[in-house]
């Protein structure tokens, strides 16, 4: 059974940081492209950052490039994000993802709130 489970949301107050996992289980993690999204109130879901299977090749969205790094850990099947300098329009639900050809998983998600 594939999971992925999410963990270190919380609130942080502008300009502050945070990190958040990604655990998977239940598939070739390696080959998986691994990715994290988030849903802003009001908004749809966006894609935050991504990183490559094999390759280790990363993307980002405009609105967090420079500022949030998205790493993995093949043997350790975990997916990290590290947010920097924070913004209250950061504040959302973010999403774990695991996508390989047609195959598209996602975790629940976790809470980031920005505020003073």
């Amino acid at each position: 059974q594939v999971q992925l489970v999410e963990s270190g949301g919380g609130s942080a107050r502008p300009g502050g940081s945070l990190l958040l996992s990604c655990s998977g289980s239940g598939f070739t993690f390696s080959r998986y492209e691994m990715g994290w999204y988030r849903r802003a109130p009001g908004k749809e879901r966006e894609l935050v950052a991504s990183i490559g299977g094999l390759s280790g090749s990363t993307d980002y969205s405009d609105s967090v490039r420079g500022r949030f790094t998205i790493s993995r850990d093949d043997a350790s099947r975990m997916v990290y994000l590290t947010l920097t300098s924070l913004k209250p329009e950061d504040t959302g639900v973010y999403y774990c993802n695991a996508r390989w050809t047609s195959l598209n998983y996602w975790g629940r998600g976790t809470q980031v709130t920005v505020s003073p």
